[in-house]
C-alpha cells in the first residue's frame, strides 16, 4: 500500500517480465480467448503455472489451452522448434527439474534427428529470420556452409546452454543415434562455445562433455580430437580430478592410434622434463585396462612400436631420472615387441648422456631387454658398449656367439650341397668354426661375475674375428647358384633364416 491508500500487487521473477505479464493481461479481458503459436505457447504456460490458473469450471484455463496446442507439436516446422527451445532455454527452465513442456519440446527435436527419413530443412530453417538473429550465442565457427546429410542441424544447436546439451545428447544415447555423429558435434560445440566463455563456464562445459563422451562408444571417438581436448583441458586450472582421470581413459582406450607428435606434450608448470612423461605412463596403463582380448596382440604391438619411439625422443633429455625412465622401458610386457632393437637404442642414448648413475640402475633398466629378439648388430654393439654394465655386455656377447653358431650350422648344411667351396677352404673355415665354439663353450661354463669380466676383453676380440667370419660366410652363400639351391627340393626348409 502506496501513501495514498491504494493497493499495489508486486509480481516477483514473472515469466517474460512486461510482455509474459501482458499475455496474461490480454487473455483475461478477452473472455479467455487468446492466439497461442510456437513462438508464444511456451512463455504462456509458464506464466499460466505462475499465476495458478486452473480452470475452475466457469472460465477457460490457459494452462489446458496451452496443453492442447502441444499436442500438434509433432507438425511443427524445425525453426517453430527451435524457437520453442530457446524459449524454454531463456525462461531459465532447469533440465533437472521436471517440465512438461520442455520435455515434450526436446523429445520431439531428437525425434527429428533420429528419424532416418528427415533431410536438412534448410528453408524451414531460414523462414524464421528473426530467430536466426536472436540466437547471438553463437559464435563465428560455421557448420552449415560445408554441411552434409549427418551434420545439417550442428549449427541450429550451438546455442543451448550446456546443461540443455547435456540433455539432449542422453536422449539421442538412449534413441541409438550414431555416436561418431555425437562425437563430432561434441567436438564443433565446445571449439564454438569457448570462443566467448568465461573460465568457469570452460570448466563446466569440458567436464560435462568429457561424460558425455564416456557414455559413447570407444570406436566413435577420434585420437586427434581426444588429444586437442586434453590440451585445452591442461590449461585450465578448476578442472576436477575425475574429467582428467576420464580423459585419460578415453586416450589410452585409442593409443594405438596415435602418433609420436600426439605424445609430445610439454610438462606441467614447475616440471624440468622436456615432455610429460607422467601422461605416457598413465596413457599406457589405460591402454591395457581397456584392452580387448581378441585384438590385443596388433594393437598392443603398435602401441609398443609408438611406446619406442617415445623413448628414443625422450631418452637424452638430462632431467630424465633412471626411476622415470626405468618405468617407461618396462611398462609393456615382452611380448609386446618383435624386437628390442629399438628399446636398445633408448637405453644406448639413455646411458651415454646420463654417465653417472649406479650399476644397480643401470640393471634395472636393462632388465627390460630381451636379448633373444636382438639383432646381431645390436648384439655386437651391446658387447662392445662400455656404458653397459659387464655382466649385461656379457650377456650379449655369449647371445651374440649362439646366434653365430646357428648361422655355422646352416653354412656347412649348404656346403654339402653346393660344391662351390674349395677342400682345403672347408677344412680351413671348420678349424676357426671349432676354435671359435670351442671358446663360446668354454665362455658359458658357470663361473663368477669378477672372472666374467676379466674374460670381457678376450672376448670382445672374439666378437671381431666372428664378424669377419659371419662375413665370410654372407658372401659364399651369396655365390652359390640358385640353382643349385632349388636342387634341394623339399630340404630347402631346413635352411636357418639367415640363408632363407
Amino acid at each position: 500500500m502506496d501513501n495514498s491508500g491504494n493497493l499495489k500487487v508486486v509480481f516477483h521473477d514473472f515469466p517474460g517480465g512486461a510482455v509474459g505479464f501482458e499475455l496474461i493481461a490480454r487473455f483475461c479481458y478477452n473472455n479467455g480467448r487468446t492466439q497461442i503459436t510456437p513462438a508464444s505457447v511456451v512463455l504462456l504456460n509458464c506464466a499460466a503455472q505462475f499465476m495458478e490458473m486452473e480452470s475452475d469450471g466457469h472460465r477457460p484455463s490457459l494452462l489446458n489451452q496451452t496443453k492442447k496446442s502441444l499436442d500438434g507439436i509433432s507438425f511443427w516446422s524445425w525453426s517453430e522448434l527451435l524457437v520453442a527451445l530457446k524459449e524454454c532455454q531463456d525462461l531459465l527452465l532447469s533440465p533437472s527439474k521436471p517440465s512438461l513442456i520442455l520435455d515434450k519440446v526436446l523429445d520431439c527435436v531428437v525425434g527429428r534427428l533420429v528419424s532416418p527419413i528427415v533431410a536438412s530443412p534448410y528453408t524451414s530453417s531460414s523462414e524464421n529470420s528473426s530467430f536466426q538473429c536472436s540466437c547471438d550465442t553463437r559464435s563465428s565457427y560455421s557448420t552449415r556452409n560445408n554441411s552434409s546429410q549427418v551434420s545439417w542441424w550442428f549449427e541450429d544447436l550451438l546455442f543451448l546452454n550446456i546443461d540443455l546439451i547435456d540433455k539432449v545428447i542422453k536422449l539421442m544415447i538412449c534413441q541409438h543415434f550414431d555416436h561418431a555423429t555425437i562425437t563430432k558435434f561434441l567436438f564443433c560445440y565446445q571449439r564454438s562455445r569457448f570462443v566467448t566463455a568465461t573460465p568457469t563456464e570452460k570448466c563446466r562445459i569440458m567436464e560435462v562433455i568429457i561424460n558425455l563422451l564416456s557414455l559413447l562408444d570407444r570406436n566413435s571417438l577420434s585420437c586427434k580430437h581426444l588429444f586437442d581436448m586434453f590440451r585445452v583441458a591442461s590449461s585450465l586450472e578448476n578442472i576436477s580430478k575425475h574429467c582428467k582421470s576420464v580423459l585419460d581413459t578415453l586416450i589410452g582406450s585409442q593409443l594405438d592410434q596415435a602418433t609420436i607428435d600426439f605424445l609430445l606434450v610439454p610438462p606441467p608448470r614447475k616440471k624440468h622434463y622436456m615432455y610429460d612423461m607422467n601422461l605416457v605412463l598413465r596413457l599406457v596403463n589405460a591402454f591395457q585396462n581397456e584392452l580387448n582380448c581378441c585384438s590385443s596382440l596388433v594393437r598392443l604391438r603398435k602401441v609398443a612400436s609408438l611406446l619406442d619411439s617415445y623413448l628414443v625422443e625422450v631418452s637424452a633429455d638430462s632431467y630424465l631420472t633412471p626411476s622415470k625412465f626405468a618405468a617407461l622401458v618396462l611398462l609393456l610386457p615382452d611380448s609386446a615387441r618383435e624386437s628390442h632393437d629399438r628399446l636398445f637404442q633408448a637405453i644406448d642414448i639413455y646411458l651415454q648422456v646420463h654417465g653417472g648413475i649406479c650399476e644397480a640402475e643401470k640393471m634395472r633398466i636393462c632388465s627390460a631387454l630381451n636379448y633373444a629378439k636382438l639383432s646381431t648388430d645390436a648384439l655386437r654393439h651391446l658387447a662392445r658398449n662400455s656404458k653397459f654394465p659387464s655382466r649385461i655386455a656379457i650377456q650379449g656377447f655369449i647371445n651374440q656367439q649362439f646366434k653365430l653358431e646357428n648361422l655355422f650350422e646352416g653354412k656347412k648344411h649348404i656346403d654339402t650341397f653346393s660344391g662351390s667351396i674349395s677342400i682345403e677352404e672347408s677344412i680351413k673355415e671348420n678349424e676357426n668354426s671349432d676354435q671359435v665354439l670351442v671358446y663360446a663353450k668354454r665362455v658359458n661354463v658357470p663361473v663368477k661375475a669378477e672372472q666374467l669380466e676379466v674374460q670381457l676383453p678376450g672376448m670382445q676380440f672374439r666378437v671381431t674375428e666372428l664378424d669377419k667370419f659371419s662375413g665370410t660366410i654372407h658372401t659364399q652363400i651369396g655365390n652359390i647358384p640358385r640353382t643349385r639351391l632349388s636342387s634341394l627340393g623339399n630340404n630347402a626348409r631346413f635352411l636357418p633364416k639367415l640363408c632363407s
